[in-house]
């Protein structure tokens, strides 16, 4: 109930930023500027989670073309640098500002600030059965997945840690994970202000 409180706050708060999003997103590229898309949550129930559009409107269409180039293995796709962002949608993503509309996810019970990182249900369906305790919580806007580099880990070692997360988690560690994430996401604003390429 807190978390959802917080949420709303933060949502409250962060009106302006929505603003400043939906003209940039709509000058940039065609298409919605939030992003839907059925994933796998808690007890594995499906729910619609929300992003700010960072790619081109038809992107799900053009997966399969880039398959050969996923940088992650098992069920998984993932492209660090994907062709399918827009020029402004790979700031956002980069800067991990794409989640924001994930408040309204946090509001509506659906997920939680910190905890393992929702997949596609398609993705979802194929996590092996020793992982399965990664549905057992509430799927988070940041994770210590995030945290470890994303892009850089194999398909077993994210779900290992979101396992170990999910044995060992507590309000401490979560505060943790939150407060690293603000200040990376600080860190990435920071370079791109500055002109570097982080």
């Amino acid at each position: 109930m807190i978390q959802r409180l917080i949420a709303l706050i933060v949502l409250i708060l962060s009106i302006p930023l929505w603003i400043l999003f939906y003209v940039l997103i709509k000058v940039n590229s065609e298409g919605p500027v939030i992003f839907k898309q059925k994933r796998m949550g808690k007890d594995k129930k499906a729910f619609v989670m929300f992003k700010f559009r960072t790619m081109v409107k038809n992107a799900e269409k053009l997966k399969s073309k880039y398959a050969k180039v996923n940088e992650v293995d098992g069920p998984v796709f993932k492209i660090k640098d994907d062709p399918r962002f827009t020029g402004f949608g790979k700031i956002l993503s980069h800067t991990g500002l794409d989640e924001l509309p994930q408040l309204i996810n946090i509001v509506r019970g659906e997920m939680a600030f910190v905890g393992p990182r929702p997949l596609p249900l398609e993705e979802g369906k194929h996590v092996p059965k020793p992982y399965e305790a990664r549905f057992s919580v509430l799927p988070g806007v940041t994770s210590p997945w995030v945290l470890k580099g994303q892009h850089k880990l194999h398909f077993n070692q994210w779900m290992k840690l979101d396992v170990e997360y999910v044995n060992n988690r507590s309000a401490i560690s979560d505060s943790e994970i939150a407060l690293k994430t603000g200040l990376l996401i600080m860190g990435i604003i920071f370079k791109k202000m500055l002109g570097g390429n982080g």
